[in-house]
């Protein structure tokens, strides 16, 4: 068993030869690697199952043997120096690498027929595999450098994937977006890094945590410091996972091909800000403050993230903000000590989270058709709708998938977040009613998502503006306010044109507007006028296999962290599988539980899920005809005081999700705006005042040359005069000044 531990080192350089030898394909000889290119992608598969066997056979021996194994080898040697380079294989290990594998290999197949029509085919199988390396090399890691290069190396990767597509403006400026956020997190990750070495003058966590233990209890380094150091490693986790306030590069970066959205949302490059922050979780722990800043944190990008994702209208932008918000959860118990709690939670939302990636990937795959590719159309869930019967797969598999992260049992996500929901209580009132509040909104925007794409009826954007200035047309409102309204053309030419400008900050603000929202048509209508007809279609097998093997781990993933009294039901495989790990933790929740605390605790989250379904089944629901026709609505809403009210919180929410909390307004005048005002302060300066000095000078010297030029008679004796006259008041002044 040792013996095989040693070889753990090969599993981050199993995909690596794939990139390397496509590049040299495509460098070399372009035209035979492009005619063999689903070699490739096959060649990716393998590889990355050799990989997951690999990490699946570690991790059994790790379950049975219960203990933790790291192998290090000399790369610098100095006189008081040494750098050394390895592996650390224990369960955080094991568990990221399962994830990072598995759902890799689903992306990949996935990818095969998402991507086949695709120029750039073999570049982003390249990509995929140099980045899927870089993030298994990151989770074996054995020391903070290790950990520094392959982080650059996920960014770098993630930079490229995210602007696969670089000849769009977009996504040229997302991916900008992106790596200049993550930049700022990069960079406090260094600060930490090297502050952390000079207090501790180690880089291996097993010496770091040791050596910085009897440091803070003893008192032999400053406080200050030590908290200074430790928040800047945090701000790397917060760039990397998209905590506030660093969040803002997430859902732009869904401006990649869907499977890299999965990838980098599901359980890769945004899980390794949880990952560094659950590696260093015994320095964090000894230091100051820490935990409730990371806790802090945590709960608020659980409010945040879920609360702008209620009016997206982008399916995948509304998913990355989900994103957002669960790893605000799994943050959220990392601060409060519940170790275990969070890694559950980041395995079963790994997968809920890839199964939806993907899902809206075939959905988006089966609008393609009907409004050519667009990504603002095809992407649209209010130009969606009445999906169910054009693609019942990938519905049902959306369904377990949504169902799954508002937290209904027996799906995985509700094992997991109902953890966090108990550890959080008996951490602090405050954050758990947050949390459990927030988990009423994320059950109330997943369905409403589902409801916006498959109920109802099959709905497309009215575009034919040159037909007539005003156009009448159906239209259902986001909040589920069905009307018949006049459109006006040039409020929709207006509207188009906002949402085709390029820029790194959003820089307006858009007002709620029942005229402009949803311009939208009958789908049948529109269609039979203009005599064509095309539907929906289900996807290919090969992009629906993936859906299908996620949909089983939705299924029983969560069946692993089961955890009763023995001798009643003993399933919790992720407790013994975390044993070595626990130790360094003292988690707030108990090992084990009775049936009435779990139904307790159960049907007060299930409770909360339930009740943010139903709102959103009554505000989007396809029987929501049947209660405006009955009053039930009307009667509420109606234009008398409290009517009023309810309609302009309507419109406070409505405003702050879609114009995204106006976060990046606030950016854009702070620190684009200021930063620009700044820069014109120091040109101003330099120009007018620096070199105004310098040609002063300059000028002054001109012209006192000039008029001293004018003074000279010729006459030598004169020169002589006037010379030992300034040397004689020199040295009169001087004698005086002395004596």
């Amino acid at each position: 068993m040792e013996h095989t531990f040693q070889y753990a080192w090969i599993i981050p350089f199993v995909p690596f030869p794939v990139t390397m030898l496509i590049g040299f394909g495509l460098l070399l000889i372009p035209t035979t690697t492009k005619n063999i290119r689903r070699m490739w992608a096959f060649s990716s598969v393998l590889m990355l199952s050799i990989a997951m066997a690999f990490s699946v056979n570690l991790s059994i021996q790790q379950i049975n043997g219960n203990f933790i194994h790291q192998y290090l080898w000399s790369w610098t040697i100095n006189n008081d120096f040494s750098l050394e380079f390895g592996h650390l294989i224990d369960p955080l290990t094991s568990i990221m690498s399962i994830l990072i594998t598995t759902v890799g290999i689903v992306v990949l197949i996935y990818s095969d027929n998402y991507m086949s029509h695709d120029q750039g085919y073999l570049r982003f199988f390249a990509y995929l595999s140099f980045f899927n390396a870089s993030m298994l090399g990151l989770v074996t890691s054995s020391n903070l450098i290790q950990i520094y290069i392959f982080w650059e190396l996920v960014g770098m990767c993630s930079y490229l994937l995210i602007g696969f597509w670089f000849t769009r403006p977009i996504a040229a400026s997302a991916c900008q977006k992106a790596f200049v956020t993550n930049r700022i997190g990069d960079f406090g990750l260094l600060l930490g890094i090297l502050g952390l070495y000079w207090i501790t003058d180690s880089l291996e966590f097993r010496d770091l945590f040791e050596i910085a233990n009897n440091l803070v209890h003893n008192n032999q380094v400053n406080s200050l410091f030590a908290i200074l150091c430790a928040s800047f490693l945090f701000v790397g986790a917060i760039a990397k996972s998209a905590q506030f306030p660093l969040h803002i590069w997430l859902p732009d970066a869904m401006e990649g091909p869907t499977p890299i959205s999965a990838l980098i949302h599901a359980a890769t490059m945004v899980a390794a800000g949880i990952f560094l922050v659950a590696r260093l979780l015994p320095l964090f722990i000894v230091v100051p403050y820490i935990m409730n800043l990371i806790s802090l944190i945590g709960v608020i990008t659980v409010l945040l993230g879920a609360t702008l994702a209620l009016a997206q209208r982008d399916i995948k932008r509304s998913l990355a903000y989900s994103t957002m918000s669960q790893l605000g959860y799994i943050m959220l118990a990392l601060g409060i000590g519940s170790y275990r709690a969070a890694l559950f939670h980041l395995i079963t939302h790994a997968y809920s989270k890839a199964l939806l990636f993907l899902g809206s990937g075939s959905i988006i795959h089966s609008m393609e058709p009907i409004v050519g590719y667009s990504p603002e159309k095809s992407q649209n869930m209010v130009l969606m709708g009445g999906l169910t019967k054009y693609v019942p797969i990938t519905r049902i598999t959306f369904l377990l998938g949504t169902l799954s992260l508002c937290g209904i049992p027996p799906l995985a996500c509700f094992w997991s977040k109902d953890e966090i929901l108990n550890d959080s209580w008996s951490y602090s009132s405050t954050f758990a009613i947050i949390a459990s509040f927030t988990a009423g909104l994320t059950a109330f925007y997943m369905f409403r998502m589902y409801l916006l794409t498959f109920d109802g009826h099959l709905r497309i954007y009215f575009q034919n503006y040159s037909s007539a200035k005003n156009s009448s047309c159906y239209s259902i409102s986001l909040w589920g306010k069905e009307t018949s309204k006049v459109i006006n053309r040039n409020l929709l030419l207006s509207k188009a044109n906002n949402n085709n400008k390029v820029s790194f900050f959003s820089k307006d603000t858009y007002q709620i507007d029942d005229n402009v929202r949803n311009g939208i048509r009958d789908f049948s209508t529109y269609f039979r006028n203009k005599y064509i007809y095309t539907y929906p279609h289900e996807s290919d097998n090969t992009m629906l296999f993936p859906l299908l093997v996620l949909v089983l781990f939705t299924l029983f993933v969560g069946s692993i962290g089961i955890h009763f009294d023995p001798g009643i039901i003993d399933f919790d495989i992720l407790s013994k599988w975390l044993t070595p790990s626990i130790q360094f933790f003292h988690p707030n929740s108990n090992d084990s539980s009775d049936w009435y605390d779990f139904l307790k605790n159960a049907v007060f989250s299930v409770s909360i899920a339930f009740f943010g379904l139903f709102i959103a089944f009554i505000l989007y629901g396809s029987a929501y005809s049947s209660f405006q026709n009955f009053g039930l609505i009307n009667s509420f809403v109606k234009k008398n005081s409290k009517g009023i009210i309810f309609d302009r919180i309507k419109n406070v929410i409505y405003n702050w999700s879609y114009n995204r909390g106006y976060i990046e307004i606030s950016y854009t005048r702070i620190f684009t705006l200021g930063i620009r005002r700044l820069a014109e302060v120091i040109h101003f300066f330099d120009r007018h005042i620096i070199d105004g000095i310098i040609n002063g000078v300059g000028l002054a010297g001109f012209f006192m040359g000039e008029g001293v030029k004018y003074m000279g008679g010729g006459r030598v004796s004169s020169y002589l005069f006037l010379y030992l006259s300034y040397v004689s008041i020199f040295f009169f002044l001087f004698l005086f000044l002395k004596f």
